[in-house]
């Protein structure tokens, strides 16, 4: 527990807070004892508009009492906005997280981190491109951040691991609640490898349809660039796409994605701009370093093992009643 009590973990559970909302109150107040004096209405007087669900300060208090002895059993840490560990990106973002809980260590930001996303349901080929881009960006000395899904993201997090990188996952749930349940074999070797697991969620929430949105823009406001390998027309990596254009970081597609079949949503950003790119080498050049060693793309043969396993990830998630997201 660090010096400000549990003041970040309380004025995280109001229901209803914006990001920049919970940012204010934490700058407005030193220590936990000087805010849980307030009521529902002294908070909405400080914020000038109303908050609609109701509350009271004790029983948020006992949710976050219970968030920090969760985070203590299940190795769950956390740092606020104001904290200097705080991943300096993220400060660049309109609505940057108040709160970003942890596992594993945190980026280091002096190396260059890239977000690769795409769908979950990939062509042999864009997932391999994927896993090869990945493994080559750790070999060159960037590290991957994505959002732990099936598919792509998955694949990313394994290329960049492979690759000898700590790759970055962002959950759209609490950490206590890895989803989907069929990748915390993943997560498992994510905190083994030295990387970090993160979520702007309490560590026992778990996913709903509107905290991949949310998700997606931590994604890319980690990021120095943004890769979409590929993305169909209704597809959450546009979502990723978008953010990464409001927060002005560098958008590319991959070449595998822009000529699937799968890929309407990725030829649309590459038609609009988005530079495609097909190896490690040429993110490097764009960024103006010394590109990684060039190796070969997977073999056919586990392009095709992917594209049976695929079937086989969806059936375990409909199986434990998870509801996949795009």
């Amino acid at each position: 527990m660090n010096k400000r009590g549990l003041l970040d973990l309380i004025i995280n559970r109001i229901p209803g807070l914006g990001s920049r909302e919970k940012i204010f109150l934490g700058e407005k107040f030193d220590r936990e004892g000087d805010f849980t004096i307030l009521s529902k209405k002294d908070v909405e007087a400080l914020i000038n508009r109303p908050l609609q669900a109701p509350w009271d300060m004790g029983t948020l208090r006992g949710l976050a009492e219970r968030d920090a002895s969760l985070g203590r059993l299940r190795g769950i840490a956390w740092v606020s906005h104001g904290d200097p560990r705080y991943p300096p990106l993220l400060r660049e973002l309109w609505d940057p997280p108040a709160l970003l809980f942890f596992r594993g260590i945190l980026p280091d930001p002096e190396k260059p981190l890239i977000a690769v996303v795409g769908t979950r349901r990939p062509s042999g080929q864009a997932a391999a491109q994927a896993y090869d881009i990945s493994r080559d960006l750790a070999r060159g000395g960037a590290v991957v951040v994505s959002g732990l899904a099936l598919g792509i993201d998955a694949l990313a997090h394994r290329g960049n691991l492979d690759g000898g990188a700590p790759t970055v996952a962002v959950l759209g749930s609490g950490l206590d609640q890895i989803y989907p349940a069929s990748n915390r074999p993943l997560a498992g070797r994510i905190l083994e490898a030295g990387g970090s697991l993160v979520s702007e969620f309490s560590p026992e929430m778990g996913p709903r349809s509107w905290t991949f949105p949310a998700r997606n823009r931590i994604i890319s406001g980690l990021a120095r660039s943004v890769l979409i390998v590929e993305a169909p027309q209704r597809s959450g990596a546009l979502i990723t796409a978008r953010f990464a254009l409001e927060q002005g970081r560098d958008l590319m597609t991959a070449s595998a994605g822009v000529s699937s079949s799968l890929g309407v949503g990725t030829r649309k950003l590459a038609e609009e701009g988005a530079k495609v790119i097909s190896g490690a080498e040429e993110i490097f050049e764009e960024w103006g370093m010394v590109p990684g060693p060039r190796t070969g793309a997977m073999p056919g043969s586990v392009e095709r093992m992917y594209e049976n396993g695929v079937g086989l990830a969806l059936s375990l998630a409909r199986s434990l009643n998870i509801v996949c997201e795009e």
